[in-house]
């Protein structure tokens, strides 16, 4: 089975967020087949955690059409989390990125283990 395309995840994803009532945009558009994703959350406090697509090792296999996260910075500064979203645009210009404003941190994301 094939993985859902980028852009309908995100657009789905956004709609769970806003049924959770968490604030979220999307902040860029990648691919459409297949960008990768990553996942800003401002906490309103002064620090931000950044999620991106977890590493092939960490992902099930036996479930591929799911897109697992795992978090890159946690409770950093903002302005690191931007360096470090930068430095991904460097290297992949297809990405995408959500921004979450949320106190206690939520994402509705799947991590992998």
């Amino acid at each position: 089975m094939a993985r859902l395309r980028s852009d309908f995840w995100v657009s789905a994803h956004l709609r769970r967020l806003a049924v959770e009532g968490i604030d979220a945009v999307q902040r860029r558009r990648g691919a459409a087949e297949a960008g990768a994703i990553f996942v800003k959350i401002d906490r309103l406090d002064g620090s931000a955690d950044l999620y991106g697509p977890a590493p092939q090792s960490l992902v099930d296999t036996e479930d591929a059409t799911d897109r697992s996260f795992v978090r890159l910075m946690g409770e950093a500064s903002p302005v690191d989390v931007e360096q470090r979203i930068g430095k991904e645009l460097r290297f992949d210009d297809d990405l995408w990125i959500i921004e979450i404003d949320d106190r206690s941190g939520r994402h509705c994301l799947d991590l992998a283990e």
